[in-house]
């Protein structure tokens, strides 16, 4: 069978597509004809021999990839007969020899969710699938810290990115306002198609790439561009936001942070981090709120990741550069994240929400053959979506 192997570590060129045996099922499995793979942004760290959380490196040679979606089959002994020919979608765990990138993958039945139908009729779209199981389920957990309500005021940071286009439509739908931030004009006209539709139309003739502060749904800013952070000020209104969802760090997290109501160079008020809830949650972490209106609760940053490869200076994860937090960073990712428990849960809610239609789900498709090419886009930020081999 086809697959993608590396045998070494290093750039994107590593992956090289190989025939390798077919697997064949043992007790508690089955086995799934993939036609779809999901590429996630750990895959290139472990791909360049880069050890660290949640994953070692993995054996060599390796087959990488945890994501997949495909129709069942074979099934191994114990296993109900009944799910032959069934199109599935699996997350295969925390295993760094995951062996997703394989056109044939045994997976256990316990991992498996049937795809549910969407509003056609038909079994939602295995690259949709993927997504959902596996940064729909984050997107859905790191929503349920964030908390948001129809009265806030939100940023998100990489608002192009597969977590990114999922937390801007749920905001909307809340009544949150909301200032995307997107790094290209490409990004931006892609970002904008999505969103067109969102709600049943409910946003059409409100979705606006030069803001009107206080009167739009929807600003989106290319973070790109010279005098963006202005931009977003002048989006925001004097108010400030009062949460941010930042999965990217750096510059842009610690820029996009400064615009939380309570923090410097904004209103009094509350922000976000990726992971807030509203009350008392395990990982959150209060700072003092300089300037904040009495009766105000402090700026929500939420903090679920570090795509720009180095932290945003409010978290802890900035270690010796960390400067005092003004507002109250809460985490979806990390030692200081609340646990996430069973995953299944939030994967069957993330897999409803597409299926529904309620999530319009991006994706960045590659063909399968081309996974380097997937690698090196996801690498250079040059996707839009959720990176998925066809």
């Amino acid at each position: 069978m086809d697959a993608i192997r590396h045998h070494t570590f290093g750039p994107p060129e590593v992956l090289q597509l190989e025939q390798i045996p077919d697997p064949t099922p043992g007790p508690g499995e089955v086995l799934v004809d993939a036609v779809a793979h999901g590429v996630h942004l750990l895959d290139t760290s472990l791909r360049r021999g880069e050890a660290g959380p949640p994953l070692p490196l993995p054996s060599l040679p390796t087959v990488p990839g945890r994501e997949l979606a495909g129709t069942v089959a074979a099934v191994g002994p114990g296993v109900d007969d009944a799910w032959v020919g069934r199109p599935v979608a699996a997350h295969l765990g925390p295993v760094p020899d995951g062996g997703g990138y394989a056109r044939r993958v045994v997976v256990g039945a316990d991992k498996l969710h049937a795809l549910p139908d969407g509003a056609d009729g038909t079994p939602l779209d295995p690259a949709d699938a993927i997504t959902m199981i596996g940064t729909g389920r984050m997107a859905v957990y790191t929503l349920d810290i964030a908390a948001v309500t129809a009265d806030d005021v939100v940023v998100v940071t990489g608002a192009a990115g597969g977590l990114g286009t999922l937390f801007v439509q749920e905001a909307l739908r809340t009544g949150a306002r909301v200032v995307a931030l997107a790094g290209g004009a490409a990004k931006l006209w892609v970002l904008r198609e999505l969103l067109d539709g969102q709600a049943q139309g409910q946003l059409q003739g409100q979705v606006h790439v030069q803001a009107r502060p206080g009167t739009d749904r929807l600003t989106l800013v290319d973070y790109s561009a010279p005098g963006w952070l202005d931009e977003a000020r002048a989006a925001l209104g004097a108010s400030g936001a009062t949460l941010v969802f930042d999965g990217v760090g750096g510059d842009l997290g610690t820029a996009a942070t400064s615009l939380l109501r309570g923090s410097d160079g904004a209103g009094a008020g509350s922000g976000a981090v990726q992971g807030a809830v509203q009350g008392a949650v395990p990982g959150a972490v209060p700072g003092a709120v300089p300037g904040a209106g009495q009766g105000t609760a402090p700026g929500r940053l939420v903090a679920y990741g570090l795509a720009s490869g180095t932290a945003n200076r409010y978290t802890s994860w900035a270690e010796a550069d960390r400067i005092e937090s003004p507002v109250e960073v809460r985490y979806a990712v990390g030692p200081d994240a609340p646990p996430m428990g069973d995953q299944r849960p939030y994967q069957e809610r993330a897999l409803a929400l597409a299926a529904s239609g309620r999530w319009r789900v991006a994706t960045h498709r590659v063909p399968f053959a081309e996974a380097a090419r997937a690698h090196r886009e996801l690498e250079e930020r040059r996707t839009t979506g959720k990176v998925v081999l066809v």
